[in-house]
């Protein structure tokens, strides 16, 4: 048994949650879980990303203090989360003290390698992203991701990071490990991103422009950058620096990620690991954004949908499934509200509720005792771990329904529930023969459906114990 470390970036808490930020959780719990029914120890840490000057912005527009703002957002973001049924080891938030305390041991660290200075900088800055922009990263003079802000010229005298310094080191492992990061394509990016030049990036802000934010040791004119502070959540929450071992235990992590965190992920954060002597991570899976109707959600075009008004509707199960078998591991994925209906009614309601109701009523009906699962039964498929573990989620899922689709070949062509019918007992024998065969798959279902959709597993799981058919699973809805 090994130990893994799994974690998703920490959402900025300037806003509700989105549908990214499900994806991103749901992705990351599937992966866990699976993980952990294959036999592995797992920690799974997700969390909320407090400090900086939107946080500070949006706590002044809602007329709280910036620490009561956070208090509310985190609280928002873990409900979610709960919701969503995701089985995190860890919910870090980056104003905890002893992420606070990390954040200035790291600090401290890189500044001891030589690797932080002061210098007077004139920059173009995004706020909604809370980055320098280079021109070439501008459209039209506008960050693309956030079209409608205005780029600030930020001039003042700040403490940077040299990143420059570990240019070569960054594209020699990117070159060296083909798989650290995922798709190919987003290494291909990175890497031509680093050959091309990383410039050194500011880590702090004046206090008396933006007090929000980690104190720089030693200096009480500034406060840490939002990003230098918070990338070391994934160390902190595993023990360091005060825990040595545990810290080993648990690093190098697996990390998840969207396209919008490539930089400051794939680079930046493995730049930032070199400077304070720790191992690179692990892997990193940079998955896509979720669009809706061939377009970026916006309040404006009215196409943002709210995943927990598709979890009031059609449950977290349903969102759950249709997040990992209907959007893409690795890019855009085109979701709508009438697509979300159709998934549901087609797979969830019409193809699986649908298959359990009817091998259910005839175990109910024409076995005497519960079908008996071996732990042959129980077992995961080689090739469904195998999908999970390159992070091809769709095909995990494809893997189950597969199953479902041979169990309703099988109900078709053999027409147990005729058969079971039949005068003659042989007839009648071989069609009970069928109906344990079909409660064994809805059980080898329910085993690989687990990680994916654990409470429809587990519904799954007790109607074969009891030999009863259950509720619904998913109610026709119009």
């Amino acid at each position: 048994m090994s130990a893994r470390y799994i974690t998703t970036t920490l959402p900025y808490v300037n806003a509700d949650p989105h549908l990214g930020h499900a994806l991103e959780f749901v992705e990351a719990d599937f992966f866990a879980r699976t993980t952990r029914l294959a036999g592995d120890e797992v920690f799974f840490n997700i969390g909320t990303d407090e400090h900086g000057a939107k946080v500070a912005q949006k706590a002044t527009e809602a007329g709280e203090s910036p620490q009561a703002y956070v208090d509310e957002y985190a609280a928002r973001f873990k409900t979610f989360a709960d919701r969503l049924s995701i089985s995190y080891d860890s919910f870090v938030r980056t104003t905890d003290a002893k992420h606070v305390r990390a954040a200035q041991e790291f600090w401290k660290r890189c500044e001891a390698a030589g690797d932080i200075y002061k210098a007077a900088y004139k920059i173009k800055y995004c706020i909604g992203c809370e980055l320098e922009k280079t021109e070439s990263e501008l459209v039209d003079g506008r960050c693309p991701l956030h079209p409608t802000l205005e780029i600030e010229i930020q001039e003042e005298e700040n403490y940077y990071f040299r990143f420059s310094k570990y240019q070569d080191a960054l594209v020699a492992h990117y070159a060296a490990h083909a798989d650290f990061i995922l798709p190919e394509g987003r290494r291909r990016e990175i890497m031509a991103l680093a050959e091309s030049g990383f410039k050194d990036f500011s880590i702090s802000r004046r206090r008396e422009k933006m007090s929000w934010g980690v104190p720089v040791p030693g200096d009480e004119e500034h406060v840490m950058y939002v990003w230098f502070d918070a990338l070391v959540n994934y160390v902190s929450v595993i023990g360091w620096p005060e825990d040595e071992e545990r810290f080993k235990k648990w690093w190098p992590a697996i990390q998840f990620a969207g396209k919008d965190n490539l930089r400051q992920q794939t680079a930046m954060w493995q730049a930032m690991l070199l400077s304070a002597g720790l191992p690179f991570s692990r892997q990193i899976l940079i998955h896509g954004n979720i669009i809706s109707g061939g377009q970026k959600m916006s309040k404006t075009l009215g196409n943002v949908i709210d995943p927990l008004a598709v979890v009031e509707r059609y449950g977290a199960e349903a969102l759950r499934y249709v997040l990992l078998r209907h959007a893409s591991p690795f890019e855009d994925s085109d979701l709508t509200v009438a697509s979300i209906h159709e998934h549901y009614t087609a797979h969830l309601t019409n193809g699986l509720g649908n298959l359990v109701a009817r091998v259910m009523t005839l175990a109910e009906k024409h076995l005497l005792q519960p079908v008996e699962i071996s732990e042959e039964d129980k077992k995961l498929s080689l090739d469904f771990v195998w999908s999970v573990e390159k992070f091809r989620f769709n095909e995990a899922l494809d893997w189950i329904f597969a199953v479902a689709t041979a169990s309703d070949l099988l109900m078709t062509t053999e027409t147990p529930y005729q058969n079971i019918k039949s005068n003659d007992e042989g007839v009648r024998e071989k069609a009970r023969g069928h109906i344990k065969t079909l409660v064994r798959q809805l059980s080898l279902i329910a085993t690989h459906l687990a990680p994916a959709m654990p409470r429809t597993a587990e519904i799954i799981a007790e109607a074969i114990r009891t030999n009863k058919k259950p509720e619904n699973l998913f109610p026709r809805l119009a």
